[in-house]
């Protein structure tokens, strides 16, 4: 089996979607040997930042000279990022020869990292990456409501699910919680005799905000730059900060150097990502409330003045209202898309109509490329593009730009 056809048996199980539960995982990696149970893991849940989290980590692990695999999803570009060691996706041949014998799979796991950063799919408590038990820390990002068809409609419900990763006497650090969300996190840091460290929303201090750069200080960091765009990455980065903390005083040697490097050189594509300039287009994966009002809050400290241009698509399973409601006053015009090749994507058209509700200025378009084409031929060199909602188009989009550029 090759490359080609071995993303193709992999598209094709895809199709089944996620199964909730570890009974299958575990009897997997059974067969395989329990190569996870010889690594060291940082694992990582949450509803937003949990991408910006592991990849600040794992840009400062990879930097502080430890062998640091990374699993990330879902992807914008390529099935292969999603499997990392050192900021290097897996190689076509690997991966054909991993999906092809389950031998060469067993030898290609071990790669002996030093540690992983493991990031959920869904939830926590019966997230296939569960199965990891030899967990040094876990990282929990801001929880929201997302997923509630199978992780609970309340957000004490989301949270245990989320915290269902904890593991008995590791260290936990969380972002700053809504008061339901972090009882849960308390009870069962507590239940678990685990250490808990908590973002500290009054420890800031001198806060610069940029899409190209952004500055701040946490308690005892000065002057901290990260490159990652977004109002929101400031409390992700201190997430970092509190894990760096963490993982000092479980003996891992980070000096302040490889932490500032880390944390400058971490890198996240699709999260507020500008990849364009006169006109500024930007690329966010802001598919749910909480993660629509932080694009809005960064939309209002970036671009006060400017004229915004929305390319919106979702899947029809989120709370796609409660996102235009937040998002859409802020547009001088939007056009909707559809999607491609994904059952849950919401046609163009019903989304228009319910943007059309909240901003007038709406249109549906028949594919990506022309929505592209069609915001490029609307905005002015100093106007600001959009493109938002659901991750699974965002790379599609990212390449139509770069195809435009080229012509």
């Amino acid at each position: 089996m090759n490359y080609k056809e071995a993303r193709v048996y992999l598209d094709e199980v895809s199709k089944y979607g996620s199964v909730l539960g570890l009974d299958n995982m575990r009897e997997l990696l059974d067969r395989l040997g329990n190569p996870q149970d010889d690594l060291k893991f940082i694992h990582i849940s949450g509803t937003n930042g949990k991408g910006s989290a592991l990849s600040y980590m794992s840009t400062i692990l990879s930097g502080a000279g430890l062998r640091t695999g990374r699993y990330i999803s879902p992807t914008l570009y390529a099935y292969r990022e999603r499997i990392q060691v050192d900021g290097e996706m897996i190689d076509r041949e690997s991966l054909a020869a991993l999906v092809t014998v389950v031998k060469e799979a067993v030898d290609a796991m071990e790669k002996k990292c030093d540690i992983v950063v493991l990031e959920t799919g869904l939830g926590g408590t019966l997230d296939a990456t569960n199965v990891v038990k030899t967990t040094v820390m876990e990282m929990i990002s801001s929880i929201g409501m997302d997923h509630m068809e199978f992780l609970g409609g309340t957000l004490q419900e989301i949270a245990e699910n989320k915290a269902g990763i904890i593991k008995p006497r590791t260290w936990v650090v969380s972002a700053e919680q809504d008061p339901q969300a972090a009882a849960v996190i308390r009870r069962v840091c507590r239940e678990k005799e685990c250490r808990l460290s908590v973002v500290d929303p009054d420890a800031f201090q001198d806060v610069h905000y940029g899409y190209d750069r952004q500055t701040f200080s946490y308690k005892d960091w000065k002057d901290v730059e990260i490159t990652l765009a977004g109002t929101y990455q400031v409390t992700n980065a201190a997430l970092a900060l509190e894990a760096v903390e963490a993982l000092r005083n479980l003996g891992y040697s980070l000096t302040e150097e490889q932490v500032r490097k880390g944390m400058k050189e971490a890198f996240w594509r699709g999260r507020f990502s500008v990849i364009h300039k006169n006109p500024v287009v930007v690329i966010d994966g802001a598919h749910n409330p909480a993660a629509a009002k932080v694009l809005k809050d960064s939309l209002e400290t970036y671009f006060q003045g400017k004229d915004l241009h929305f390319i919106f698509g979702v899947f029809a399973d989120k709370d796609y209202q409660s996102v235009i409601s937040m998002t859409a006053p802020l547009a001088k015009h939007i056009i909707t898309i559809q999607t491609p090749d994904n059952q849950r994507a919401l046609p163009a058209e019903q989304l228009r109509d319910a943007v059309a509700k909240v901003n007038p200025s709406v249109e549906a378009a028949g594919s990506i490329r022309e929505a592209v084409r069609k915001s490029m031929e609307n905005a002015q060199k100093d106007d600001v593009i959009v493109a938002f909602g659901s991750l699974s188009f965002l790379g599609e989009l990212d390449r139509e730009v770069q195809a435009m550029e080229g012509e």
